[in-house]
């Protein structure tokens, strides 16, 4: 069934990519070189971490230093059903991004049956939603150089999802590599975190799924292990797919502890190590931001609704930073 299931998504995506005026051609990801080499990092000089650090600046000066530690370095842009109009969305900001010589970084966060109905629940009502909202995704891309996290948690959460869900997100998500990639991203599949899934079980999934279609995968992504334990999952699970590449989410990992029961608005915490490309390690394309600093993960340790700005807890992260020096400098 699971083969079944993922040459279905082969056809269908190819036809999808038909009537979205995209072709398959050569399309970015097909190699194995790093796409952030050379390449500068988006930072958003109107972030929630830039606005707070300002709105501090004469009333709370050293408060307001540590929030620009995190307002200074590139992150990535989360696109999900809150996008109206994730073609327009895309395409200006890709504008505006290239326009400064940096490289776009996305998320795509809109997968049907989205966080398992937990605090993010939500996504996309249907396949056929999802892929129309892939598509004008890609559309908006207009084959300029971007990278796309692809579903963050989708692969590694599915558990919590009857097989005729499961079948359909495998299928969902090879095509969503395909339509992006024919847009000219460079495609991450999420993999969860290293103390998830046991890398033979995630192979399996990264494999239904189109790895060997993408980049490569990302690891961490809004969690707090530590990199070299990171690093240390993502060399295993890349020998199971075919030695590709991956990258690591740091905006948090800076005291790597293993946070499992208390994953969600976590304590006790630190900023990671700053974004780069120079890892130090062949197959980690970077160290990446993906999850913004300060955002809160839901209603849970006191945090706001997912997603919205928590300050005192961007304060909390990087005072901690600041404190065991986990944020090695740009």
């Amino acid at each position: 069934m699971a083969r079944s299931a993922a040459s279905t998504g082969k056809r269908v995506g190819a036809a999808a990519l038909l009537v979205a005026g995209l072709s398959l051609g050569a399309p970015a990801g097909d190699g194995q070189s790093n796409p952030f080499q050379g390449r500068r990092m988006y930072v958003d000089p109107a972030s929630p971490a830039r606005r707070q650090a300002d709105q501090w600046a004469r009333s709370r000066p050293a408060d307001a230093a540590l929030m620009r530690r995190i307002a200074e370095q590139p992150q990535a842009m989360w696109l999900g059903d809150w996008v109206r109009d994730v073609r327009g969305e895309v395409d200006s900001r890709v504008g505006r991004i290239a326009s400064a010589g940096a490289l776009p970084l996305f998320v795509a966060y809109n997968i049907p049956h989205r966080d398992c109905g937990l605090y993010s629940a939500g996504g996309a009502r249907s396949g056929d939603d999802y892929r129309r909202w892939i598509i004008g995704l890609a559309q908006g891309l207009r084959r300029r150089p971007a990278v796309v996290i692809l579903e963050p948690d989708a692969l590694a959460s599915m558990d919590c999802l009857p097989a005729r869900f499961q079948d359909e997100r495998f299928v969902l998500m090879r095509e969503a590599v395909q339509t992006l990639r024919a847009g000219g991203a460079f495609v991450y599949v999420d993999a969860g975190n290293a103390n998830w899934k046991q890398p033979p079980v995630m192979a399996d999934r990264l494999r239904k799924a189109g790895i060997e279609l993408a980049q490569g995968f990302s690891l961490n992504v809004s969690n707090f292990h530590g990199v070299d334990v990171n690093v240390g999952y993502g060399e295993r699970l890349s020998r199971l797919v075919g030695g590709k590449h991956f990258v690591i989410d740091t905006s948090r990992n800076g005291r790597g502890a293993a946070v499992e029961a208390q994953w969600c608005n976590a304590r006790n915490q630190a900023l990671g190590r700053a974004p780069t490309a120079q890892t130090g390690n062949a197959r980690v394309d970077a160290f990446l931001w993906v999850k913004t600093p300060g955002q809160s993960d839901g209603t849970c340790n006191g945090g706001p609704r997912a997603g919205e700005w928590w300050a005192d807890y961007a304060l909390e992260l990087s005072r901690a930073a600041q404190a065991t020096g986990s944020m090695v400098p740009r």
